[in-house]
């Protein structure tokens, strides 16, 4: 499964990078201001707040790719009651939906004020609910796979990265709306980046925290080393060591989570750059490096809970 989603992910990467492909009848003449100004022909100057005009393909391919996964989830939230999908993974696509079609917007509005603000919040926001539903599942897997193994009670794993995940929203949420209030009435949106990249620093240093648990855990688990005795208490009192099996169900659902968790990592990291690095900095400048790093890790990583959820059922 490791190898098959490593090369999804690099079809996806080499995918999105011929998709991004600069037109051939555009010139980026870069000026004084928040973006540089591009000129359409016959000279028609416009101003794009992205530094680029959004690929019309690529937003369209992530509407599609976020909307397949989004419905999956629903069916699968309906079907089995595993109603906590609802508002993780599927308000994360949701959001992200959103996100894309006002990039879509953009393609064809460049200059338009209205969709880069609404894209701003929706793919910042977008993964910070996804991230809750990587803190239910490590609870619920270490609930069938021994709790003698963890440091923490399984549902502390929820109540603890859960509230870290609803601050780094709010955090994020106030960012975003100062900076998308900012932009909208041609103000500096450094002030709102400044938040935005505390939130997503915070969500950054909750993911870190989050795989090291998880780290523990399952090394733990391998090699049979609990952090505390767990005895099945017979009628002579006799300790009896217990270490569940690890079924075919709960591989898929590790694996399933050791990869979103990865994909949601990068996305943080790149994230975290991004906005360190300013409005006007090459990597918020560079289109390839958002469709890869933001959209592409997302779209993994709710793909690659698609089937995980089945463990549950």
């Amino acid at each position: 499964m490791n190898m098959l989603m490593l090369r999804v992910s690099w079809f996806l990467a080499f995918f999105l990078l011929f998709l991004t492909r600069p037109p051939r009848y555009f010139s980026i003449n870069h000026g004084i201001g928040l973006a540089p100004t591009l000129h359409l022909p016959p000279n028609h100057p416009v101003r794009s707040p992205y530094h680029y005009i959004p690929s019309e393909g690529v937003a369209i391919t992530f509407i599609v790719l976020f909307s397949l996964s989004t419905i999956i989830h629903l069916g699968q939230s309906a079907k089995y009651r595993v109603w906590w999908l609802l508002p993780t993974v599927c308000l994360c696509g949701v959001l992200e939906i959103i996100g894309w079609s006002a990039r879509l917007w953009s393609s064809f509005t460049p200059a338009a004020k209205t969709p880069f603000e609404m894209q701003i919040t929706a793919t910042i926001l977008g993964p910070t609910p996804f991230l809750a539903v990587n803190f239910i599942i490590l609870g619920k897997i270490i609930e069938r796979l021994g709790v003698q193994y963890s440091r923490l009670k399984p549902q502390w794993y929820a109540g603890i990265f859960l509230t870290c995940d609803i601050i780094s929203l709010v955090v994020q949420g106030v960012g975003g709306g100062i900076a998308a209030s900012a932009f909208g009435r041609n103000q500096d949106p450094t002030n709102g980046g400044h938040i935005m990249l505390g939130g997503i620093a915070f969500q950054f240093l909750t993911i870190s925290v989050f795989f090291l648990c998880a780290t523990e855990f399952f090394l733990r688990y391998l090699k049979d080393w609990p952090v505390r005795e767990v005895a099945s208490t017979s009628q002579e009192d006799v300790k009896i060591p217990v270490k569940p099996p690890m079924t075919l169900k709960l591989k898929v659902m590790s694996a399933g989570l050791a990869l979103s968790t990865l994909f949601l990592f990068i996305r943080a990291v790149y994230r975290t750059i991004e906005l360190s690095d300013g409005w006007n900095g090459r990597i918020i400048s560079t289109q390839v490096l958002f469709n890869v790093l933001d959209g592409g890790m997302i779209t993994l990583a709710m793909y690659s809970l698609n089937l995980p959820v089945l463990g549950f059922c």
